[in-house]
């Protein structure tokens, strides 16, 4: 693809803002570049419709492409992989032709489903003509195998050719003293719930959606995964994949346990130790004819290298695609701008560019600024940067995670997820201290932020990673109203054309948030420090495995 150069005519004010640019700035100066003015310039131009709301493959990733390659130039950033400032993440699009099928067999008759009302099916196949055939349905509890929590939902059971029923999230959600209590671990996310599901050998894995536990509403299911879908194109390493996977409602849910002659009793029975998987009786069929396009994405990386350790890299990122042009919600609006999620956090690495670039010494390791592709499709421009690094994993200090800035003003705390996992945790804590704020774990830990972030695909491979969240201790209006904006972004813009620029949005929270990122980035960038992963993480065996490359 070729990356054509478009023009703004705010470009320059974007770039330097009201007080930056300026030679000469040293230490605590690189925080007087931070400009609010800027930074939502940067947004409104992200989130804009003519960026047609930034999918992959579309006008909308070249012109943000091109934008971000001319900001990275106009602040004297370095390309990041080599001569350039992209990496390329070879992708597969697979569209739907024609909507999915679903019906339920039972002795109690047959019964058609309505797609996206009722379910949302998709596959990662790509054939043209995807389809199970009376498929024997198989209650999998929770569809997880954990040894260390000794759990174990597939014990004895063979579903090979079969399709999983499980449910969303991990026995913790229910029972707080099971797997880490209400801190969801990677068990519960949906992504896992499909992965163990191949590898057992099934056909086809179904969720069974609930608002609480999933921590969204059918609608994000729906517009995440109700068309197109892009995946890692695996051709040149094919592994099993499952035929069809998908979310049913709660409702559907409950008409397929009554054909069985079940009832909800059987999903509460799960979520206790010692439950046996449960043949339900019944059998599913399902149809998708798709078709697809092998393309070629791009992930965007500018450097600063380092003075003293150039081959020693502190990685900030944020991902720069959203969903594009979808379903009409009930305004007609088709395009999902994602605003807040994640022109905001796209925006933010300009700031953090410009505040290290403005400095007179550079600092003594090298800072990388990464911005990914296909966050929404499951991570996948992160994922492949992990698989494909174009910087040594093990001489990688730290990421440092942006997605979705607060914009309802200044907090007295700063959530972050992943407690307990790594010492940037504590390095958090140590900047927000100087600023007169204190940390505090995520609001919902339920929900698995940890594992939803582009963070994950660094802590998968060993590197203390950190996405830090705006707080909710509102500094004048308390905790109340701060978990109140957000549960209302939750409900009624999260994935939805709603997320767009608004003129009341206060993003003064928000900057204070980003510029302790700044400070924690400064204070690794300018030391021979190596955060470590906490005793019990999970992440932690892997980075140990590679202490010696980094002496």
């Amino acid at each position: 693809m070729t990356f054509h150069l478009f023009r703004y005519s705010f470009f320059s004010a974007l770039v330097c803002g009201a007080v930056a640019c300026h030679p000469g700035a040293t230490g605590d100066a690189g925080l007087a570049t931070f400009n609010k003015d800027s930074l939502v310039d940067a947004i409104k131009v992200l989130s804009s419709d003519s960026f047609q709301g930034r999918r992959p493959f579309t006008a909308g990733e070249t012109r943000t492409i091109d934008y971000l390659v001319k900001s990275y130039t106009a602040l004297g950033l370095e390309p990041g992989n080599g001569n350039s400032y992209t990496q390329d993440v070879p992708l597969v699009e697979i569209s739907p032709v024609g909507p999915p099928t679903l019906e339920l067999q039972s002795p109690k008759g047959n019964t058609a489903f309505q797609n996206l009302n009722d379910f949302v099916l998709w596959t990662e196949r790509p054939d043209s003509v995807i389809k199970v055939d009376a498929s024997d349905v198989v209650f999998a509890g929770f569809g997880v195998v954990a040894p260390e929590y000794n759990w174990n939902d597939y014990a004895g059971l063979d579903v090979k050719g079969k399709t999983v029923l499980v449910m969303v999230n991990d026995p913790g959600f229910y029972d707080s003293t099971l797997f880490k209590g209400h801190t969801m671990t990677y068990y519960g996310r949906w992504t896992y719930k499909y992965e163990e599901a191949a590898r057992q050998g099934a056909k086809a894995c179904l969720i069974i959606h609930n608002t609480a536990a999933a921590s969204y509403p059918f609608t994000v299911v729906q517009s995440s995964n109700g068309g197109v879908k892009l995946h890692l194109d695996t051709r040149s390493n094919p592994a099993y994949q499952l035929a069809v996977q998908g979310w049913i409602t709660s409702e559907t849910a409950k008409k397929l346990l009554t054909a069985a002659g079940k009832d909800s009793s059987l999903l509460v029975a799960a979520q206790h130790r010692g439950f046996k998987a449960v043949p339900l009786n019944v059998k599913v069929s399902a149809s998708l004819a798709v078709k697809e396009v092998y393309n070629m994405s791009h992930n965007m990386i500018a450097k600063i290298t380092g003075s003293k350790y150039p081959d020693e890299y502190v990685i900030y990122s944020a991902h720069w695609d959203h969903l594009g042009i979808g379903k009409p919600d009930a305004k007609g609006d088709s395009i999902y701008n994602g605003a807040a999620d994640n022109a905001s956090g796209t925006a933010a690495l300009l700031q953090i560019a410009r505040a290290f670039e403005s400095q007179s010494q550079k600092p003594e390791r090298t800072i990388v600024f990464l911005s990914v592709t296909a966050e929404e499709q499951g991570l996948l421009g992160s994922a492949w940067y992990g698989q494909h690094p174009v910087y040594p994993l093990a001489k990688t200090v730290a990421n440092l995670n942006i997605d979705v800035l607060n914009t309802y003003g200044p907090t007295k705390d700063i959530t972050y997820s992943g407690k307990g996992q790594s010492e940037l945790e504590d390095y958090l804590a140590d900047e927000a201290k100087k600023n007169g704020r204190y940390i505090a774990p995520e609001d919902h830990p339920e929900a698995g932020h940890y594992f939803r972030s582009d963070h994950f695909s660094f802590a998968r491979t060993g590197v203390p990673s950190l996405t830090a969240d705006g707080g909710v201790d509102d500094l004048t209006r308390g905790i109340a109203y701060g978990k109140q904006k957000h549960d209302e972004y939750t409900a009624n813009r999260y994935h939805q054309p709603a997320d767009q620029y608004d003129s009341t949005w206060d993003l003064t929270g928000g900057l204070q948030d980003v510029k302790l990122l700044y400070t924690i980035g400064e204070r690794l960038a300018n030391s021979h420090e190596w955060p470590q992963w906490k005793a019990g993480s999970e992440f932690k065996a892997i980075r140990d495995q590679t202490a010696g490359e980094r002496k």
